[in-house]
């Protein structure tokens, strides 16, 4: 590795290009900037990049990067144990510094936040200055602070009622299971997970994406099989609990291509397994899989039937998964592929459009064949000849 074997990584939670923007006085009131020190910091060093946007999984991986490239563990530091440490050139050091971030969702709490951030930064940076060490800062976050949302062209409600507002995504990263070369193969992601056990019911959404206590032990991923394994501790009555989705990749000789399917879920608590089957949840090998539902309730369209035995308790557990989009083949970073989505194509709008079209179209039939079938007079009254005498008896 080339330049300072110094390397001081300061990670925050979250932070956006927009950041920068609304808070650093890019309009000219330079005194109002809430990143002073970072600013004149880049100025001044040797040579600076600066990279408006990375992937998720890039943020994510970069400490378990530099420890492999310099053959260190990182060691996290703030400004009162960094003047206890004793540098050295010669010998690599990784050092990490978290930054927070605002948890109100005002401007001027993130505003303050970054603005200690800053002071942080420049704090921590000047005690290396002063010992005289040459370093390589880095500056960045492990989610954005502001998510630009899609436009989804899946066959959905596109409309919106008065008055009505527009509920935001959600903007964590998906879960992502490593292969052995340490990329990511297996991608999953919704906004809501939730089970319901011996009639409790649980959400699991924050621990299965925000958590830290997540365990994907048991996931696989090969060419033709994909697993994907999530286990909770102590979710429910205080046991753990885990779901097991398993994906095979299959060759259909009509279409002429891979096809992948959701073969089942299983869903263990404690001595008990439910098992749910998945038969319409399938796409082509290099495309994920979404839907607005899976579920095993009914209200929701049963895409998740239970194939567990009646006599055991397990089959009266439910799960139920929002927003559900999967992908176990073909993944290269932490996006989706294009989405196979589970609405049909003749959805309860399209269906609406033809019957009144059909409707139409029978109507205008019916009169043209009524306006056809009328018939002229072939006899008329001539006023020349004799009339027509017309006897008239009591």
């Amino acid at each position: 590795m080339k330049g300072p074997r110094n390397i001081l990584l300061f990670l925050q939670d979250k932070l956006s290009i927009e950041d920068f923007t609304a808070f650093g006085g890019v309009y000219g009131n330079k005194q109002d900037s809430a990143f002073p020190n970072l600013q004149s910091i880049v100025e001044s060093s040797p040579s600076s990049l600066v990279l408006p946007a990375v992937d998720w999984y890039a943020a994510n991986i970069l400490p378990t990067y530099l420890k492999e490239k310099l053959g260190v563990s990182p060691l996290h530091v703030d400004q009162s144990t960094l003047l206890e440490l004793k540098l050295n050139e010669s010998v690599p050091s990784l050092l990490v510094v978290r930054l927070p971030y605002a948890s109100s969702t005002g401007l001027l709490a993130a505003k303050d936040v970054l603005r200690a951030n800053d002071q942080a930064i420049g704090q921590v940076l000047s005690t290396l200055k002063s010992e005289g060490v040459p370093y390589t800062a880095l500056l960045t976050a492990l989610r954005p602070s502001r998510v630009i949302k899609e436009a989804s062209f899946a066959v959905g409600n596109l409309g919106r009622q008065l008055l009505a507002t527009e509920q935001p995504m959600p903007s964590y990263p998906p879960v992502a299971y490593n292969s052995s070369q340490n990329r990511p193969c297996i991608l999953f992601w919704a906004t809501n997970v939730s089970v319901t056990v011996d009639d409790v019911q649980v959400d699991l959404t924050s621990q299965t994406f925000t958590g830290s206590d997540l365990n994907l032990t048991g996931s696989l991923c090969n060419n033709l099989n994909a697993v994907l394994a999530l286990t909770y501790k102590d979710a429910v009555k205080g046991l753990p609990l885990t779901l097991r989705f398993l994906l095979q990749r299959r060759f259909y000789p009509v279409s002429g291509r891979f096809w992948f399917i959701l073969s089942h879920v299983e869903m263990i608590h404690g001595q008990n397994t439910a098992v749910f089957l998945a038969p319409q949840v399938n796409a082509p090998s290099n495309y994920s899989f979404h839907c607005q539902y899976i579920s095993s309730w009914q209200t929701f369209g049963s895409l998740l039937v239970s194939n567990t035995s009646k006599d055991l308790p397990s089959s009266r557990w439910q799960l139920h998964i929002a927003d559900f989009q999967i992908q176990g083949f073909n993944v290269t970073g932490m996006a989706f592929s294009y989405a196979s989505d589970c609405a049909g194509f003749f959805s309860p709008g399209i269906w609406m459009g033809l019957i009144t079209t059909l409707l139409f179209v029978f109507i205008l039939t019916y009169g043209l064949h009524m306006v056809m079938s009328l018939k002229t007079m072939d006899r008329f009254d001539d006023p020349k000849g004799p009339s027509i005498a017309v006897p008239q008896t009591e």
